[in-house]
């Protein structure tokens, strides 16, 4: 199955063999430090800047089915993004993983976001569309 939509990644983790906790790191675009002319230019057009992690967060699937649901529990905490970087994780024996065992692999999205090893994550922005970050 592709996932085209978050609806699509919502129904495949259902239908994974062992339950799955989401792991959402929630980043905002940000301009370089010192940036030249032509990065501003493409920061103001949204087609440039850095993405710095500002928030994670885990959910199991049934927490977050819609994507507006995500959105909407973000904005109490006054913490502003753009775009969502989003993985999955196996649980063990029928049980899906507890957050406590969610913290090390979102620290490790963390540090694969900040170096730009952002390919095998399913990106969404603040509207719910997935789309390609480069």
């Amino acid at each position: 199955m592709d996932i085209t939509s978050y609806q699509d990644f919502i129904q495949m983790a259902k239908q994974q063999p062992e339950p799955q906790r989401l792991l959402f790191v929630l980043a905002k675009a940000q301009l370089p430090d010192q940036p030249t002319d032509a990065q501003k230019s493409q920061f103001e057009q949204q087609a440039g800047g850095n993405l710095e992690p500002v928030l994670c967060v885990d959910k199991l699937p049934e927490e977050v089915e819609s994507f507006e649901t995500l959105v909407e529990e973000s904005k109490r905490t006054d913490i502003d993004w753009d775009i969502a970087f989003v993985s999955a994780m196996d649980g063990r024996g029928g049980h899906p993983a507890s957050s406590d065992e969610a913290t090390q692999p979102l620290e490790m999205m963390v540090q694969q976001i900040q170096a730009g090893m952002i390919k095998h994550f399913l990106t969404i922005n603040k509207q719910g569309e997935l789309v390609q970050v480069m």
